[in-house]
């Protein structure tokens, strides 16, 4: 079976994946790029980017994904089921290449864009668009894109086998934490932790074999 992975996931010090408040203008709220800027400098971003851990860490989201799952709030701003034309932050050409199933109470018709991408509406439980999203996988791994909050759905349901995190050397205070309601996460995961001569620790959570 397919396993269910999720990569390059950057959060604060105090656990917040995303500041407050999302708009148009501030996908990522008041928190702006700054959980993002060690990606930025590596060559998996930018052709004249670094090579070094935290390169070699980010090229690891693409190979072997054949299907994403992303919520609402990574599509678009709030508001965004409202505008019959939008179709994500990222263009004619968005970067996923997969079939890619947003979950959302606002279902419309799938969107197909260029370079292989189709935005899919669903209104399900992780369960159900797990299933849904590794029949569109065709045998290969789904990747869960986040937000923070549909992360914590997937991990509290038990249906992430492998994540990555970044742990990035900043204090936001406000946001959406991904660590709520997650007590005693360690138990059912190996943790290994990899710090970068960025700032930043690369945190990789790998399910542990069932006894």
């Amino acid at each position: 079976m397919s396993r269910t992975r999720i990569h390059n996931l950057s959060i604060s010090l105090d656990g917040f994946a995303t500041g407050e408040p999302q708009s148009a203008d501030a996908p990522f709220g008041h928190a702006g790029q700054k959980l993002h800027t060690w990606m930025f400098a590596t060559r998996f971003w930018d052709p004249g980017g670094t090579a070094g851990v935290d390169d070699a860490f980010a090229e690891r989201h693409g190979p072997g994904i054949g299907a994403e799952i992303m919520g609402a709030n990574k599509f678009g701003p709030p508001g965004w089921w409202d505008d019959p034309d939008w179709k994500g932050w990222w263009g004619p050409n968005p970067p996923f290449h997969t079939p890619t199933f947003v979950l959302t109470h606002h279902v419309r018709s799938s969107i197909e864009l260029e370079g292989g991408t189709t935005f899919h509406f669903l209104d399900a439980a992780p369960a159900e668009a797990l299933e849904t999203a590794r029949a569109a996988a065709d045998g290969q791994d789904v990747r869960i894109g986040g937000g923070p909050t549909v992360v914590r759905q997937f991990l509290s349901a038990g249906l992430v086998d492998h994540m990555h995190l970044v742990q990035v050397p900043i204090v936001l205070g406000r946001g959406v934490r991904l660590w709520d309601g997650l007590e005693a996460l360690e138990n059912t995961y190996h943790v290994e932790a990899v710090s970068a001569p960025s700032g930043v620790t690369h945190l990789t959570f790998t399910r542990k074999a069932a006894a």
